[in-house]
């Protein structure tokens, strides 16, 4: 069984920074990729950054410069550093995995609000 457990969501002013942990219950192999998600209300959900199993990253063109992923393999977490927060990156934030198998997992959410 695999859970994802996330923290560090919160509330913070513009220009703020927040971090976001998500740390794997239960199996930690067959990882194709990781990364993190958010959806705003009344939007699709979007990603935000990407781990793929290789080392590559990416990120949206939105977050880019801002944001920052990382993995701590020891730990089995994965990290979402935010600075320069804008108002636009309010959205409930998403912790994602996918597995070579074509399973996914997902997080609960964590609220971020961003206020201007």
């Amino acid at each position: 069984q695999v859970q994802l457990e996330e923290s560090g969501g919160g509330s913070v002013q513009a220009g703020g920074s927040l971090r976001l942990h998500c740390t794997v219950v239960g199996r930690i192999f067959s990882i194709a990729a990781m990364g993190w998600y958010r959806q705003a209300p009344g939007k699709q959900r979007e990603l935000v950054a990407s781990i793929i199993s290789g080392g590559t990253i990416n990120y949206a063109d939105s977050v880019l410069g801002r944001f920052t992923i990382s993995r701590d393999n020891a730990k089995n977490t994965i990290n979402l550093q935010m600075n320069s927060l804008k108002p636009e990156d309010t959205a409930v934030y998403y912790c994602f995995r996918s597995d070579f198998g074509g399973d996914d997992y997902w997080g609960q959410g964590t609220q971020v609000t961003v206020s201007s």
